[in-house]
């Protein structure tokens, strides 16, 4: 229903005789439309959808309505991220979503699902990694919960990475030959 303008509620009242009730009656339905019409929408939700490529598990989960972030949702985001060798949980920055979110969207793909690489890594998994593969930082930032290594299926990894580098929230790391990239809500950095 929509709200009666002023000039629309003299004529509704000058069709009606003074001693009618029909006036105060259109005079009340005029205000109530209008009270109605002045509710809040309500807070924009955001969302994440996610595969663990180690575990396999799933995640569809609204992590923040509005500037308000929901602590079951980082609950469960830190144990969906939690190291996949030694299962330790860790609390995530936030940040960390509110960038995955706002990547998606940056690739005009704000639905899809990321596949996650690497979420929290402990010293000990960090160290491992070290000595068996190269490109892990001895500091990483995956080990303050403040790094994620993720790829998106049906986005080129490149274009994926250039997104990233666009949003200068933090570090950007690009791994072609293993089809991913590693963001960060550290100081604003490439390799």
């Amino acid at each position: 229903m929509v709200p009666c303008k002023e000039a629309q509620l003299r004529v509704i009242l000058r069709m009606f005789s003074r001693n009618s009730f029909l006036p105060l009656l259109a005079y009340a339905v005029c205000m109530v439309s209008a009270t109605s019409s002045k509710t809040t929408p309500p807070p924009e939700a955001f969302r994440l959808r996610l595969y663990h490529t180690h575990t396999g598990e799933r995640l569809d989960i609204v992590y923040r309505r509005g500037e308000a972030y929901l602590p079951q949702a980082l609950s469960q985001l830190d144990t969906f991220l939690r190291d996949h060798r030694t299962g330790e949980v860790h609390h995530f920055d936030p940040r960390v979503f509110d960038l995955l979110a706002d990547l998606t969207s940056a690739v005009g793909r704000p639905d899809a699902e990321l596949q996650i690489i690497c979420g929290y890594r402990t010293p000990w998994s960090n160290e491992f990694l070290r000595r068996t593969t190269t490109g892990v930082a001895k500091h990483s930032l995956h080990m303050e919960a403040e790094a994620i290594d993720i790829r998106l299926p049906g986005t080129k990894t490149s274009a994926f990475r250039d997104a990233a580098l666009a949003l200068r929230r933090g570090g950007v790391g690009y791994y072609p030959g293993s089809d991913f990239i590693h963001v960060d809500v550290g100081p604003v950095r490439r390799w």
